[in-house]
């Protein structure tokens, strides 16, 4: 018989999950130096991150923006990638993962649980053990420049690097739920459910691993409403701001 003993309730389990990733984030920020600064004897590195509300096209915007960069980005430079539902294979393979873990690598938390269960039944890793092995990922991908990363907290991730720029994307419900409509082909109920529960656990992602509020326009440096913008313009006026930002960095070096 399998016997479980919770310790305390959802609140102990968040705050003991926060603090234990956030220990692991300054172990890995510490090994990487530290806060990275933007070396004046080369061409400095960029890397963009993108946070989203669900349906406010951050893929279609993610791949226009890598477009934008490799064309205006400095020269001679690596190709832009963009890391958005690759992340998951990038994450197994850099940790000699089994493919069958991608189902557990979400942005939607494993509840306390299910994850004891399974982990115990030897399915699966602890669910924070996947979220640390992803934050190393991400931080060196961030490190390396010239990605934009999509989702999975990698605007705090890679918060201390001076080269990372941090973007915000959100919408009108309406809106997102039409987009999700057009990319998923299902009516709108289905759509808005789909919507609903996708914000809903990002929102608790986030907050129970990074103790942040997804909402925070503080932790960005711009925030755009796709309401109002193309998707083709949004990527541009992100582009031309990471490229003034790091106009900014190279005379700071100076």
């Amino acid at each position: 018989m399998l016997e479980l003993k919770m310790i305390g309730g959802c609140k102990m389990d968040t705050e003991i999950r926060f603090e234990k990733c956030m220990s692991f984030l300054n172990s890995e920020w510490q090994s990487s130096g530290g806060r990275v600064a933007l070396p004046a004897e080369r061409e400095p590195k960029l890397a963009v991150t993108i946070s989203r509300q669900t349906g406010c096209g951050a893929h279609d915007v993610g791949e226009k923006l890598a477009e934008f960069l490799q064309v205006h980005g400095p020269k001679p430079s690596p190709r832009w990638t963009i890391f958005d539902r690759n992340i998951v294979e990038k994450v197994l393979k850099d940790h000699n993962l089994p493919e069958r873990l991608a189902r557990f690598m979400s942005e939607e938390p494993i509840s306390g649980i299910t994850d004891t269960i399974d982990e115990l039944l030897g399915l699966h890793p602890p669910f924070l053990t996947l979220v640390h092995k992803t934050a190393s990922t991400i931080l060196r991908l961030a490190e390396q420049g010239n990605v934009v990363i999509i989702g999975c907290g990698a605007n705090i991730i890679a918060g201390r690097l001076d080269h990372a720029f941090h973007v915000r994307l959100v919408g009108s419900l309406e809106k997102r739920v039409e987009h999700t409509q057009q990319v998923r082909g299902v009516g709108k109920e289905e759509a808005q459910k789909f919507v609903s529960s996708e914000d809903r656990g990002r929102e608790r992602y986030f907050r129970k691993y990074f103790g942040k509020n997804l909402d925070d326009p503080l932790l960005y440096h711009l925030v755009l409403n796709t309401d109002l913008v193309s998707y083709e313009e949004t990527a541009h006026i992100i582009g031309e701001a990471v490229l003034n930002h790091l106009q900014q960095k190279r005379v700071a070096t100076f």
